[in-house]
């Protein structure tokens, strides 16, 4: 049997909702390239390494929720800028509608919770 730990659950928790962070970080009026998008991850707490990040914003993509250009850089090569599409948004607003009405559920079990008489 598997030992549940406090560090397994919150790293299966991020990997769950890390797609939804990232557009959550896209959503700004300004593109963003991967290194930026790491570095506001990072500071959120959500620890991403570029070998994760990359498959996640080429699958995003592919999904056609993100598009991306590239823009000269003075510092090196160029980098790859990415945004949302209008599905991206679309889809953005329904993640939104949904990460507020699961948090108010477990907020509503957790309450329920706390007022339960002891067995």
């Amino acid at each position: 049997m598997e030992t549940i730990t406090v560090d397994n659950l919150q790293a299966q928790i991020r990997k769950g909702i890390l797609e939804y962070c990232i557009l959550l970080i896209l959503s700004k009026d300004e593109a963003s390239y991967a290194s930026s998008i790491i570095a506001e991850l990072k500071n959120a707490q959500m620890i991403v390494v570029e070998g994760t990040l990359y498959p996640l914003l080429t699958r995003l993509k592919n999904q056609g929720l993100l598009k991306y250009r590239w823009v000269e850089s003075t510092q090196g090569p160029p980098r790859k800028y990415y945004s949302l599409t209008d599905r991206g948004i679309a889809v953005l607003n329904e993640w939104d509608y949904s990460w507020r009405d699961m948090v108010a559920s477990i907020n509503h079990i957790r309450e329920q919770a706390k007022n339960r008489e002891p067995l």
